[in-house]
């Protein structure tokens, strides 16, 4: 029976003396009757640097030891790694007393940063980054992973779209990495640490994290011409940016000492969360769902950044699944033995309608919308990707340049053109040649020619954050 949210200390207790790995594991199995479903640790590094972050066990040829860590307990190792200096402002307490007058919203953000924390922290610490920096997502989204904010912020990190591409956090039809937890926090970090080496100070690197490093540094350079100090309580900034850094402090005084403030923090043991298993065959969520024995709900939330009801290998994909039943699911798989993926991804070569476009390919209008959201009366444009069901006699999986650069472009129908209707002759002869009224319509189409800012705009607080949650997502909205 699937363990659900309540039980899982005790499910971590069951499973900590059989099943502890370091920081995340690649699982290697063989389904039956030709999936052909298998990792190799080494292998999967060289297709994707950036998975080789992260330590991997094969768990099919290597034995498993536990842990060792100083303590048992998460919160005491992210006390002992806070060393970013106190703040001397009384948004700090305006920010605390804010958060211990709303114990419920805290405890919804803390329980549901217990899927991420322990992995968080262990970048963090192999990084030799203050382990505050572990808590700020629950300035940034509340650790909500479909956060997305006004302005098209994602994440629990909330990346906006032209930084997750500086970033090479990929957005395409099949997968936004920008809600990815294991490639968003990598490139948080990534950008905090250049943030940090840029201006030195943690504090600034934050407020650049938030308001831009652009913003910061003209900010700096004014106070230099007028003789005034540089540091973060002294520039002048936007609202939100002078209260982010209290906010985070916020949080950071309420995990130093819960009581005071009248908060309990969900018991959080030090180890893993979630094992990451490298996709090598195409397979649909649901069958990841069936095998590993989770519910949607769980599956959403640890793998967020998925688009489509597939996960595609040429992607160089991992999914993550609870540990326990990561387990499950590899002894499952290799037991499976229907067709991994019902799905497949074709280009189209010309502009047309979903109508169009559905009898073309054999397949049904209603699934072809529903999948690739397309609205009625939108047309097709060429060169987009769309999904459809996998015909019956196509074995392979999507290839590599769909599954890497697929888009999906709408384009209104051109409006029909009316024929000017012809005057009516006079009844009184027919010799009489009808005039013609040669008018022109004007017609000006305003369209949104500013690209989007490169600039991480301030982001809404936490509270706000948290309400975008989506239904799909299964998380309580705040």
């Amino acid at each position: 029976m699937f363990l659900r949210q309540r039980d899982l200390g005790r499910w971590y207790l069951h499973w900590r003396s059989l099943l502890v790995i370091a920081a995340v594991a690649a699982l290697s199995g063989c389904a039956g009757m030709g999936n052909d479903w298998s990792s190799d640790a080494n292998g999967s590094a060289a297709r994707n640097p950036r998975a080789a972050k992260a330590p991997r066990v094969d768990l099919s040829k290597q034995s498993v030891s536990s842990l060792t860590a100083p303590s048992n307990n998460l919160w005491l190792r992210i006390q002992d790694g806070f060393t970013m200096p106190e703040l001397n402002s009384p948004l700090v307490i305006t920010q605390t007393r804010w958060l211990a007058a709303r114990p419920d919203y805290v405890h919804r953000s803390m329980a549901r940063s217990s899927r991420y924390l322990f992995y968080i922290v262990e970048e963090v610490n192999l990084r030799g980054m203050p382990t505050e920096i572990a808590l700020l997502p629950f300035v940034e989204s509340a650790f909500n992973p479909v956060a997305k904010s006004t302005a098209k912020a994602m994440g629990i990190w909330q990346f906006m779209p032209a930084t997750g591409k500086d970033f090479k956090l990929t957005q395409n039809v099949f997968r936004d990495e920008r809600r990815d937890v294991l490639q968003s926090t990598n490139a948080a970090l990534d950008y905090l640490q250049r943030l940090h080496r840029q201006f030195g100070d943690w504090q600034l690197a934050l407020a650049a994290y938030n308001w831009g490093e652009g913003n910061v540094a003209k900010a700096i350079k004014r106070n230099q011409a007028a003789g005034l100090p540089t540091d973060y309580l002294s520039l002048k900034m936007p609202k939100e940016t002078r209260e982010y850094v209290p906010k985070l402090m916020a949080y950071k005084a309420i995990v130093l000492d819960p009581q005071a403030y009248g908060i309990v923090l969900p018991e959080l043991e030090n180890h893993p969360f979630f094992v990451a298993i490298d996709v090598t065959r195409d397979i649909d969520v649901d069958v990841i769902i069936k095998l590993a024995d989770i519910t949607p709900e769980d599956f959403r939330n640890l793998n967020p950044s998925f688009n489509k009801p597939v996960i595609l290998s040429a992607a160089n994909q991992q999914i993550l699944l609870p540990f326990g039943h990561a387990e499950l699911f590899q002894e499952n798989l290799k037991n499976y033995t229907e067709p991994l993926s019902t799905w497949t991804a074709v280009s189209v070569p010309a502009t047309e309608s979903a109508d169009q476009l559905a009898k073309r390919l054999g397949v049904s209008v209603a699934v072809l919308r529903e999948v690739n959201a397309i609205p009625v009366g939108m047309r097709v444009r060429a060169g987009s990707t769309v999904l459809i069901p996998k015909p019956s006699t196509k074995l392979t999986d999507v290839p590599e340049h769909l599954a890497e650069n697929a888009s999906l472009n709408l384009v209104k129908p051109a409006p029909v053109k009316k024929a000017a209707a012809p005057n009516t002759a006079s009844k009184k002869t027919n010799a009489v040649t009808p005039k013609t009224a040669q008018s022109t319509t004007k017609s000006t189409v305003k369209t949104a020619s500013k690209p989007p800012s490169q600039q991480k705009p301030v982001s809404t607080d936490a509270a706000k954050s948290a309400k975008t949650t989506t239904a799909k997502a299964g998380v309580t909205p705040q």
